[in-house]
């Protein structure tokens, strides 16, 4: 669509909605003035016309709706009341703002404007059944062909019989990728109301509240889907919106059977979401939908027929009767708005957030170098003071009393200074922790899913249970909240088949026939806490016993003595299961074990109490967030790591008399455990310590069964850090789990403690650990400066190039490595292209436009991979082209060593 036909379609719009309010205005006042009503379907038409013409569904869908309404009104077969004119004049200032969108937000107003066009169109054509428009398509007018008459039943039965194809045609609507992005998110929010609705409609089936919400999230779903023109969603969504007004107006009480097939075609519109082929989908489910349409008809003496399959439907075919929406509740205005924000998104304004605080940490260094002028104008003044004493000079006073404005000058300047740094630590921290809250969500949204599970699993085993959530508006960060969905499935199925008894064995156990299942989250003590609880059989102890000593976990002897507490551990070990048979839903051994993986992964823990007979309960307790970490920050080999504090189990110093060696691997004991002792700088391959100190600083650390202690040169204490992810484009980086940023600006690295355990354990297997021992180095390092305006990418071509023995400076742009160069003597440059103020180019050409530095060799790391990008860079005079791809193999290192040697 291009820009000259969009400007066609609002000048038009905005002129023809001119003269078609006019005259609805005077159809208010005399609403049978048929030359008003002629001008009013003139003005319509123009607006049809040029809609089908830009290809814009939505405004021809609308316009089509109004002309079919005034066609009516003209031919003497409608009535213009004034609550019909209203909703047409309604529907003229939606076309007005249809007419005004800018092309690339037009789909995002459709979305958030859905039920709005929906409920419009309603109001327009519910007192008379016109023909219905085309769902979004554009498709030329066709004069109706002249037909039998004949029943509706049967008409309709004709209708389907002459223009059904074999599943619905592909709308225009439906082939755009973004908007029905926007489809899926509404549904999936919707349907997550509706499922939680009905659930609670099954216990207390005259809840107005429920069955308001339950309503509005179908209608919701029905305007949606109009928009992308699924009309089998639609007509599903409609008849399920008919059903819950129906119990409103207590006209229907919904039974089981209704309540099943609500939860089917809830189903459905989640499937019908999800499908990337409409016609295969439809033909699929034609049947399914056909029976949901028969069991929730509100007039069983009527033949329920399936839908129409084609996104167009055949004049004369019946319409159901819509319901007007009821009146918008009074508090609506005062719920929070919603903004939906990528994950991506929000990655970055929490980096920024961060970046904003360690700024603001900058001012003060700036306000003391100030303090220093002051005091050393004050020790200047001094000076004068005693020259003047000694010197009658006529010029003395004037130059006393310029250097008392200068003085005061300066003290006012540095107090406004000292305020400003006081408003802009307070504002960068308000910021920082708004963002930081920013990221956590209530912990409904997670679990959102659990009831409807909950109850089809119930009904599928034949027991009565009931699912109580607590804490549901409980902070979790967003992340944890998505780690949790597996584990806390896991843990419910297995609550469900082996906690819950059926109802005979609960009554003949003094219980009530319905078991309950509890889950609830809350803060405690700076961390989240997560229980699942059960009022079931429990877990037997000795049947634990049995199963360790059956499977050989530990000597019988041992198995013996244990208590309850180190017994319920087994149970989070892969594939240790009670279960005598394996079932769809449990058996397998691995519920138990990907709960303990997720904990340890997110530095949680969990455990299990169980009371045999009464009950068993799974307690998580976990970090508040992932995006903020508190850390031990460790140095090695003059390079700061950081040390997530919940993976450490001690930090201790210990002597070289109790390292003990055996087959050329260093161990000490402590706590009566031999625990293997590595030197980190060797798994990172960095430079050794030239000698050992006689007391090492030992960090002990542990992932599932493996244990080691690992020698730093010294901790620099504990610090809570803002988690920076690394640039996807680096890959994964081998031990590596995010950044940070320090409060001078530096960078720091956060130990992924799994992945350094894994590397520790390939280390020793391949023999490439030994015992610490002195190494030497003789020779001078070479020196190399790396120029990239990418924080991440100059810290990892600093670390990737100092592991190899070299000294790296950096700069942050072209301007910068320019003076940085002219100042210093560097064996070799390594710059990217695209930088602010200098870019690469033209920094090598000013290195090799310089007497002094054209024989310094220079190499480009860029992420431009064209060949003409390396031909200009080389035409430049760069010595190597290298993408930055090559920081996963070895091109750049030796590139490095081509040009300047090791």
């Amino acid at each position: 669509m291009s820009y000259s036909m969009r400007d066609l379609f609002r000048q038009e719009t905005q002129t023809q909605v001119d003269r078609l309010k006019q005259s609805l205005t005077a159809l208010q006042q005399q609403p049978d003035l048929i030359h008003e009503i002629e001008k009013a379907l003139q003005s319509i038409r123009t607006i049809v016309g040029v809609a089908h013409l830009i290809e814009f569904d939505a405004a021809t869908h609308l316009a089509e709706v109004i002309q079919s309404c005034l066609t009516a009104a003209h031919a003497g077969q409608l009535s213009l009341t004034p609550d019909k004119i209203e909703s047409l004049l309604h529907g003229c200032t939606l076309l007005l703002q249809m007419g005004q969108l800018d092309p690339a937000n037009s789909k995002q107003w459709l979305f958030n404007h859905a039920e709005d066009l929906a409920k419009t169109q309603t109001l327009i054509d519910d007192s008379y059944h016109v023909d219905r428009p085309p769902q979004f398509e554009v498709t030329s007018f066709q004069p109706e062909q002249p037909k039998s008459i004949a029943s509706p039943a049967q008409e309709q039965i004709e209708v389907i019989k002459e223009t059904a194809p074999p599943a619905p045609a592909q709308n225009l609507m439906q082939s755009d990728p973004e908007l029905m992005a926007l489809f899926r998110q509404e549904v999936e929010a919707q349907t997550a109301i509706l499922n939680r609705g009905l659930v609670a409609i099954e216990a207390t089936p005259n809840s107005l509240q429920e069955l308001e919400a339950l309503m509005r999230a179908a209608h919701s779903i029905k305007g949606a889907a109009r928009i992308v023109g699924l009309d089998a969603a639609v007509e599903l969504a409609h008849q399920m919106e008919d059903c819950f007004v129906a119990a409103q107006k207590q006209t229907l009480s919904l039974n089981a059977a209704q309540i099943d097939a609500l939860f089917r075609g809830v189903d459905l519109i989640q499937s019908i979401s999800q499908t990337q082929d409409v016609q295969q989908w439809f033909s699929h489910h034609r049947s399914e939908l056909e029976t949901i349409h028969r069991s929730l008809s509100l007039d069983q003496s009527e033949p329920i027929l399936a839908p129409l399959p084609t996104p167009t439907p055949t004049p004369h075919s019946p319409l159901p009767t819509p319901q007007p929406d009821p009146p918008e509740p009074e508090n609506t205005a005062q719920l929070d708005r919603v903004l939906r924000v990528s994950a991506d998104n929000l990655n970055r304004i929490v980096g920024l957030a961060g970046e904003s605080m360690v700024e603001a940490y900058w001012l003060q260094p700036f306000a003391e170098s100030l303090m220093q002028i002051r005091s050393r104008q004050l020790a200047l003044s001094k000076m004068l003071e005693e020259l003047q004493q000694s010197h009658e000079i006529e010029a003395f006073d004037q130059l006393r009393q310029q250097e008392r404005e200068c003085r005061n000058l300066l003290s006012d300047r540095i107090a406004e200074l000292g305020e400003y740094i006081r408003r802009t630590d307070n504002l960068s921290d308000q910021l920082y922790r708004e963002v930081i809250q920013s990221q956590m969500r209530p912990f409904s949204d997670g679990v959102q899913s659990f009831p409807r599970m909950v109850r089809d699993l119930a009904r599928q085993l034949g027991k009565q249970v009931k699912l109580s959530i607590l804490g549901e508006n409980t902070a979790v960060d967003r992340d944890i909240l998505t780690k949790l969905e597996a584990p806390l499935t896991h843990l419910l199925r297995n609550a469900l088949d082996h906690g819950i008894e059926p109802p005979e064995e609960r009554i003949s156990a003094g219980k009530s026939p319905e078991g309950t299942i509890q889950l609830e989250a809350f803060h405690r003590g700076g961390m989240l806490v997560i229980t699942v609880s059960d009022d079931g059989r429990g877990i037997d102890p000795n049947q634990v016993r049995q199963q360790v000593i059956r499977r050989r976990l530990a000597p019988p002897e041992v198995a013996r003595r244990m208590t309850h507490t180190e017994l319920m551990e087994f149970l989070f070990l892969p594939g240790f299961s009670l279960s005598k048979k394996v079932t769809e839903l449990s058996g397998r051994g691995v519920g138990l074990d990907i709960a303990k993986a997720m904990a340890q992964e997110v530095g949680g823990t969990v455990r299990a109490i169980v009371s045999p007979g009464t009950g068993t309960s799974f307690h998580f307790q976990l970090p508040l967030t992932l995006s903020v970490v508190r850390t031990l920050l460790v140095e090695v080999s003059s390079e700061q790591y950081a040390f997530p504090l919940s993976r450490i189990d001690r930090v201790l110093r210990l002597d070289r008399a109790e390292i003990s060696l055996v087959e050329n691997q260093p161990y000490f004991t402590f706590n009566e455990q031999n625990i293997g002792l590595i030197s980190l700088a060797q798994v990172f391959d960095l430079p050794h310590a030239p000698a050992l100190p006689d007391s090492l600083c030992v960090v002990i650390l542990s992932y599932q069964s493996a244990q080691y202690g690992l020698i730093v040169d010294r901790t620099l204490g504990e610090r809570e850090l803002v988690v920076r992810p690394l640039d996807p484009r680096l890959g994964k980086v081998q031990d590596i789990s995010a950044a940070a940023l320090m409060t001078d600006g530096s960078l720091i690295l956060i130990v992924d403690v799994s992945d350094l355990v894994r590397s520790i354990n390939t280390l020793l297997d391949a023999g490439r650990l030994t015992a610490p021992r002195h190494t030497e180095t003789t020779e001078p390092k070479k020196r190399i400066l790396v120029v990239d305006d990418s924080i991440t990418v100059r810290e990892v071509e600093r670390k990737l190039l100092e592991k190899q023995g070299y000294q790296v400076d950096v700069a942050i742009d072209g301007m910068e490595g320019w003076n940085a160069v002219r100042n210093q003597t560097y064996d070799l440059v390594i710059t990217d292209i695209d930088m602010p103020r200098m870019n690469g180019i033209e920094l090598i050409q000013q290195v090799k436009a310089s007497p002094h530095l054209r024989s310094t060799p220079v190499i480009v790391v860029s992420y431009r991979d064209r060949e003409s990008d390396r031909l200009q860079g080389l035409e430049a005079g760069a010595d190597y082209y290298l993408t930055k791809n090559s920081f996963q193999d070895d091109s750049l290192i030796q590139a490095v060593v081509d040009l300047i040697g090791q």
